[in-house]
Order: structure tokens, then sequence, then C-alpha cells
């Protein structure tokens, strides 16, 4: 590609936010180039161990410990065999992992970024999620509110498919929904005992970027209950890029996608106050290219989109372009987590379930929706499910056989994901001592969990085994593990929206105070986090303001 060919917009990403970022601008008329880091994966061509046995996979897709070694700085059982060729590899392409607080941060380096490999659950935000840092006098106030963003939850969600149950819970909004995917019995005893127990609270079918019925214009069939998502699923069955929004930005013919290309910094026209193009580096020479463009979207996952903005700057200084009110790289966030709590279902042994669902029930936020005297403010919610497991053979022979053919009890499993406060002083910076390959400084982090995060989870744990213990369940127990963020795989922060340009990187559409025409819309954006997962919500900012993005070109201010 030559240095002169012209676009109207480069996407920096082509993950959950990229992608749709594409779809939007090219059926929007312009002509985009989509970037990515990694190698080009194609649909139903490249998902080498889709519907594979274990037998099949190496070692059996356990993680053999010299591999993690050799290439992994933040394995934590994310990566395993099947998911490998998705991953990067954190010794070829390093941070700063010797940071003061350790951050283990999970990096894909393929076209389709974590849409291919992430849990799909996806939850709209409620007001008081928008509301909640001004009524604290927490962070900084969001610049918006749900009524702002309902309708492209709409929009995105009859465009992906979201499969899931109608609630009317005003914390946690309903959405445009497919059928959901069943409780199985022991889950709808479950449920009876605990909202029986416990009034207000709620155990409700998990919400699902999987879709429960074809979407034939898409070329998407339903999902196949194989529970094999991390792999890629040729069917389509779950929301990722390769599958919806690559395909209809393709479709336009106004698409230029552009594997293997590391984004190392945006270029920026400090006398106009705009930015110009992209500095990319191709991942396999080493080769330097500019490529220019009227409007750049930033869409690389919240740490690498960060790590981009910190790296713009002028030649002698170590300052960002984007850094002049000293917002940019603070907040930092993920979910905490590593709580579970599990027990025993009593009964029901004639029943066993067939096939493998991509997901499972959700208790959803109780805690601080009502004026309470606890220790911590905001919440969390629960992710589960009940199963039961095949025994463990015994012996050898017909009796063995025999043996393994019988189940188990049911159990029910659940893990707390709770929400982090907007710490200031959570920050990410450039470490000038140590660089990457192509010379642009490694990433370091000084990100922690706090008091109210570690007394939320003290909570959650209590509070798990009080619901499964009084709703009937028997030898319960629960396991803590130990905090350290970024293994939630929910990084947010850094270049938060808000009102006052002062002590906000962005403003209500997303559009970079010191530059109008970038825009960054993947969690890098977030003021905050909420409790629930975040993916939907960054698909609709993003088509949010790829929408308004469009609007200004064509009126001549970008």
């Amino acid at each position: 590609m030559a240095a002169t060919d012209r676009f109207d917009a480069i996407v920096i990403g082509s993950g959950v936010s990229g992608g749709w970022a594409a779809k939007e601008l090219t059926e929007k008329g312009l002509r985009v180039l989509l970037v990515d880091r990694g190698r080009m994966v194609e649909h139903g061509e490249d998902y080498p161990y889709e519907g594979k046995s274990a037998f099949e996979i190496p070692a059996r897709d356990r993680m053999p410990a010299a591999i993690a070694k050799s290439e992994y700085f933040a394995l934590n059982g994310w990566v395993s065999p099947s998911t490998r060729p998705f991953f990067i590899n954190d010794r070829l392409n390093p941070y700063d992992y010797d940071a003061p607080n350790k951050f283990n941060w999970v990096r894909p380096s393929v076209v389709g970024g974590k849409s291919l490999t992430w849990g799909r659950w996806s939850f709209r935000w409620g007001p008081n999620d928008f509301e909640a840092n001004k009524l604290e006098g927490i962070g900084t106030d969001w610049p918006i509110r749900y009524d702002d963003v309902a309708p492209w939850y709409s929009y995105v969600e009859k465009y992906i498919g979201v499969s899931g149950g109608r609630e009317n819970l005003p914390y946690l909004p309903d959405s445009e929904f497919m059928p959901p995917v069943p409780m199985n019995i022991a889950e709808q005893w479950l449920k009876g005992r605990l909202e029986g127990e416990f009034p207000g609270r709620k155990l409700i079918n998990t919400r699902l970027s999987n879709i429960t019925e074809d979407k034939p214009d898409q070329g998407r069939a339903k999902c196949q209950n194989r529970a094999q998502c991390h792999r890629g699923c040729s069917f389509g069955a779950y929301f990722s890029t390769q599958a919806v929004t690559l395909p209809a930005a393709r479709a336009t013919g106004r698409l230029t996608v552009r594997a293997d290309a590391w984004a190392t910094n945006i270029e920026y026209d400090p006398a106009r106050k705009r930015v110009t193009g992209v500095r990319l580096a191709d991942a396999n020479t080493g080769k330097i290219e500019v490529i220019d463009a009227r409007m750049v979207f930033l869409c690389a996952s919240a740490m690498s989109s960060l790590h981009v903005l910190l790296n713009s700057r002028p030649a002698d200084s170590e300052r960002s372009y984007f850094h002049s009110n000293g917002a940019l790289g603070s907040a930092v966030m993920d979910h905490i987590f590593r709580v579970n709590v599990s027990g025993e279902i009593p009964g029901m042994t004639d029943y066993v379930e067939y096939g493998r669902r991509p997901g499972g029930v959700y208790v959803p936020r109780f805690r601080n929706l009502e004026q309470e005297e606890l220790p911590f403010k905001r919440g969390y919610g629960y992710q589960g499910g009940a199963g039961r497991q095949a025994s463990t053979p015994e012996g050898f022979g017909a009796s063995m056989k025999h043996g393994m053919r019988e189940y188990g009890p049911w159990r029910f499993n659940m893990g707390a994901f709770g929400e982090c406060l907007p710490y200031d002083d959570n920050r990410v910076m450039l470490n000038f001592c140590k660089t990457d390959r192509f010379g642009t400084p490694l990433l370091r982090f000084d990100v922690t969990f706090r008091d109210n995060e570690i007394k939320m989870m003290d909570d959650a744990q209590e509070q798990g085994m009080i619901m499964l213990r009084q709703a009937g369940l028997k030898n319960v127990n629960s396991y803590r593990g130990k905090h350290v963020p970024g293994e939630a795989i929910h990084e947010m922060g850094g270049a938060r929206m808000g009102r006052d340009p002062g002590t906000s990187v962005l403003n209500e559409w997303n559009q970079a105070h010191d530059a109008p025409n970038l825009f960054v819309t993947d969690g890098a954006m977030m003021a905050s986090v909420s409790c629930v997962n975040p993916s939907l919500t960054f698909m609709a900012m993003t088509a949010r303001a790829a929408d308004h993005a469009v609007k200004q070109m064509k009126a001549g201010v970008i």
C-alpha cells in the first residue's frame, strides 16, 4: 500500500469496538482502513481446533508449563493450546511486567481481537451506573446518561442477537431479546428457593450474544450448544467481528483490512489541533509507514489504546499531545473477582443435562441499590450455573466402564464480579528505559484494588454462602483467590469521557478534547465500570460515536 493512498477514516483495532466502527463508517459512505497488529483470521477457515475432541488437541488442551513460561506473562488459565493461536506472545511483545503493582495484561494478536474469545455475557448498564460518580462525588461525572445510550443498545442488540429473558429490573434494563438459553432443572429449583428466601434478589437467565434463532440475512445459524465458543464458531452463533461486523463492512466495497500492522502512535498537527494519520510498523518486517486520513477511530482495547495515545508525542518530549490536562492514563479499572461459592443441590438425580450450554444463570446486583449502611460503595453480581459431573473412574474392566456411566450429584457454582472505583492514581505510563522491538517505550502499570473493593468481595463471599445455605444447598463452601487487576480482562479507563475538558480526555461523543477528529470508543473511554460485563456498552457507544462522526464530517466540521 502506498503512503499516498487516501482514506476518510482509519480504525485501529478490530475487536468488538473496531469491528463496529468499520461497519458503521463504511455503511455511511466512508472509505475506511482497518488495521490490526495481529495476523488475519478468516471466518470458518482459521479456527484450527473448532469442534475437536480433547485427544485431537495438543496436551489435551492443557497448556504445558514450558510453553507458558516461554511465551506468556499473564497466562492465568486464559490461554490454552486450543486458543493459543489467537493470543499474543508476551516475550516477543513485552510490557513492563516488573512494575511496582502487578497487572496481568491478557492480549489477543489476531484480526477480530478478543471478540473471538470473549465470554459473551451481554448486559446493558442501568441509569444508576451513569449517575453514581456524580451522586457519590467520585471520579468524574459521565457526560451522558442511560437515555442517551438506550437507542444505541437497541440498535446493536437487534443486529448482533442477544438471548435472555425480560425481567423489568430498573437497575439492569432489558435488551432486545431473542429467547433465552433455558435454565436446567436444578437452576429452576434454585431460582424458586433463592427468590423465596431473599425477596428482592433474583436469579435470572444469562444474557448472551449467542443467538438462539437463526439470522439467515447474516449467514448465521443458532447456537449448537457445543460450549467451544472460544475456539471460533463457523456457525456464527455468537457475536464476533469475523461473523458479524467484518462481513457487513466488506460488503460495502469501502473497507481495506491490513493485518500485521502495529500502530505505534497517532500523527498530530498541534497548530490545527487535528490528527492527520497513523504511524504503522509492519509486525513481520519492522518497516515503518505513515498513513493519512481525515479521522481516526482508536479501538485497540483499553490498555493498547492508552499505549498508542501516550506514545503520540513530539519527538523531543515524553508528554503526549493528548495529555495536556494530566488525565491521560489515570483512573484505570478492572472488575474485581476471584470469589467463588458452590454447593450441592439435593435430589433430582434422575435427571441429566444433554448438550453444553454457552452460559448459565446470573444473580444481579442487590447491594447499594437502596440506602444501606455498608462498608463499601457500589456492588457486585454473580455468574454461575448448575451441572452434574461424570463419576471418577475406579477399578478396571466392566465395573469401571459401568461406573463411568454414573453421574455425581447436582452442584451449583457462582463467581462474583465487583465494581472497582475510578481512582486517579491507578495509572498506566510509558517506561522510557525499556522499549519494544519497534522502539516504542513499554507500557508500565501502577494499578491496585483498594479497601473498598476488598470489603466488597468480603461481602460477596459471605452473602453467597448465606444464600446457598438458606436456599437448601448442602456442603456449601467458598474459594477466595488473589485479586490481581487485569485478570478479569475487563480493563477500562485511562482516557475517560467527561463534561470538563480540564479533567477528562474525551467529550460526550467520544471525541478527544485535544483533537475533535480522534474518537476513542473502546474500554479506555470509561469513567466508571459498573459491575456487569462491558462489551455491549462498548458496541453501543461505538455505533453512537460513528453516527456523530459522519454527521460532523458531512457538515465540514471534521
